[in-house]
């Protein structure tokens, strides 16, 4: 009874037997212990959660970007700032026949593995500095095999090097989209259309994967700016500002970037904490195959001790913003990794076995959205609890004061089963309950 006030709101889009099912569900896997596989589910589900009927809801088309959407309606502020954050998250498998496993890189082993890829969209909220899944989509590693093998094709058809005689320059801004970013694109796309209604989003957060100017005019394209990191060596220029040579075009680019050397009149901050100095610069520069100028924030660390530095080069299309917000907008980034630990230590992302295209689907989105479910339930419904560990540890010293309860000659009084159930729903907490 706890989880159906949160799962009202779900209504206008599952119908009653599939809601049914998923409050079975999330009540077995609130509770259970061990692998969170869909037989490990069916035991520890009460009366109408058969493994056959988890079967029949794994087998069902759903659509979870709107599924959490509407869940998150519980915690979503129409004031907030809100920001659009990207990543990719390898699921080790093995075996031959699971949809779209392949070998993908891995940033835990460091370095690619047998198993599946998603793509995630997470809403991050700058006050709570909390991420919020709202999709997620499997990567197709073939796709990209293919778009190698035509262009290597292409390459070679060509015959000589170098640019063809009577070619006129063309725009940076008109380029040629790869199958991957007009995928990527679409999703934006589609998780914007859905949450216009509530937020308004003005930035696209990722990793250095999208630190070139075809994933910015992607990101462009959709209406957002673009904060991501370019590579410690990236080629960028000073706009230039001498006078003009009085025959043929004006000069565009000046002096190069030397993150060892830049001048003092563009340092933000600095700060030494335990030996190491930080210092912040901020300029807008040009980089070559960007076709716009680049809204730059340089971090460069320095240990006093030993004097041995390096530096990290963030950037954004928005040249209004300062360097601050690009800085802690790019590390808010980080959050969604929280969220595919929690999904993996908790909610199964590790651990389903199916094999098939839409139960592999379903089996990952539903351990992410109970990342966002644990999450508002320790916001909304259980105030007093404060880690997924212990909601866990609640819900399954309940489930055995219930059985308990069942066992009983007589009917127990109020008081005896309060006591009870404290008792037995704390027992194992990591923070105890004030």
């Amino acid at each position: 009874m706890e989880l159906m006030p949160l799962l009202i709101c779900l209504n206008p889009y599952l119908n009653n037997n599939t809601l049914r099912q998923l409050n079975c569900i999330i009540e077995g896997m609130l509770s259970m212990t061990g692998r969170v596989t869909m037989l490990g589910i069916s035991r520890w589900t009460e009366k109408g959660g058969s493994y056959r009927t988890i079967q029949r809801f794994f087998d069902t088309s759903i659509s979870w970007c709107k599924v959490n959407w509407l869940i998150l309606q519980h915690v979503i502020s129409d004031k907030g700032e809100y920001l659009l954050a990207g990543d990719e998250t390898t699921v080790t498998k093995s075996g031959k026949k699971t949809y779209g496993i392949d070998r993908f890189f891995s940033s835990i082993f460091n370095k690619p593995v047998r198993g599946l890829s998603f793509f995630s969209l997470s809403l991050i909220s700058v006050e709570d500095q909390t991420s919020y899944l709202i999709l997620m989509e499997q990567v197709q590693k073939g796709e990209k095999k293919k778009n190698k093998q035509r262009s290597k094709k292409k390459g070679k058809e060509k015959g000589k090097p170098g640019r063809p005689k009577g070619s006129k320059n063309k725009s940076k801004k008109d380029v040629e989209l790869s199958p991957f970013l007009l995928w990527v694109q679409l999703l934006i796309k589609s998780v914007l259309q859905l949450v216009a209604s509530r937020i308004t989003i003005d930035y696209f957060v990722y990793d250095g994967a999208f630190g070139n100017n075809n994933a910015l005019q992607t990101v462009r394209q959709c209406g957002l700016h673009l904060i991501s990191k370019l590579r410690f060596d990236s080629s960028l220029q000073f706009p230039y500002t001498g006078a003009y040579s009085r025959h043929g075009p004006h000069r565009k680019y000046g002096d190069k970037l030397d993150c060892s050397n830049i001048p003092q009149e563009f340092e933000v901050s600095r700060e030494i904490e335990k030996g190491i100095l930080t210092v912040i610069y901020q300029m807008h520069l040009w980089h070559k195959e960007s076709a716009d100028m680049l809204n730059i924030a340089v971090i460069v660390k320095t240990n006093l001790k030993t004097g041995r530095s390096s530096h990290v080069i963030l950037f954004c299309s928005d040249l209004n913003s300062d360097s601050e917000k690009i800085i802690s907008y790019y590390r808010l980034r980080f959050q969604i990794e929280f969220n595919f630990r929690d999904a993996k230590q908790h909610w199964g992302l590790e651990d389903f076995m199916n094999v098939n295209e839409l139960p592999v689907y379903n089996g990952a989105n539903l351990s992410m959205f109970m990342v966002n479910f644990s999450k508002i339930s320790l916001l909304k419904q259980f105030t007093e609890i404060s880690c997924a560990n212990d909601l866990k540890t609640w819900f399954r010293g309940c489930k055995y004061v219930q059985k308990v309860l069942k066992l009983l000659p007589e009917k127990a009084d109020q008081g005896f089963i309060d006591e009870l159930n404290n008792q037995l729903s704390t027992l194992g907490f990591i923070h105890a309950i004030a």
